[in-house]
């Protein structure tokens, strides 16, 4: 009469099972992460938008004039509230030609580039934009700035 010994360890099928199962589930779990963390940069960068907006009818109010992009003075203050409000993985700018409008734009950097909404953009009246169309445009993607 033979006693069996009892089994210690992992057998090599149970492992490579195991290695199949993580890497099954870390391929579907990654996108979905990525896509998340993508998400909240965009949602800095709409919000670095909207206060260099503010800043911009604050200044509007105390000036009676938007701060234009050729004004030396105006562009340095500008480009200090820019830089305030800027994040890691989005490049704030400002474009104003004349005193009674303005445009910004967030631009993606880096990995933020897959992102589908690509660069963003708000203007004087509020019009959102987002990948090169505005509100209202054929193509344009609500959940850009909804989300």
């Amino acid at each position: 009469m033979r006693m069996h010994r009892k089994q210690r360890g992992f057998t090599l099928i149970e492992l490579m099972i195991t290695v199949a199962v993580v890497g099954i589930l870390a391929s579907i779990a990654y996108p979905s992460y990525a896509d998340y963390i993508r998400r909240g940069r965009k949602n800095e960068a709409k919000a670095a938008l909207q206060q260099v907006a503010l800043w911009m009818e604050r200044a509007a109010t105390a000036n009676g004039i938007y701060p234009i992009t050729s004004d030396t003075t105006q562009k340095t203050a500008m480009d200090k509230v820019l830089t305030q409000n800027s994040t890691n993985y989005y490049t704030l700018s400002f474009s104003s030609s004349d005193t009674s409008s303005f445009a910004l734009q967030a631009v993606p950097q880096g990995g933020q580039a897959l992102d589908k909404c690509k660069t963003l953009t708000l203007n004087q009246a509020g019009l959102l934009g987002a990948n090169g169309k505005t509100q209202g445009a054929s193509g344009y993607d609500p959940d850009c700035w909804g989300r």
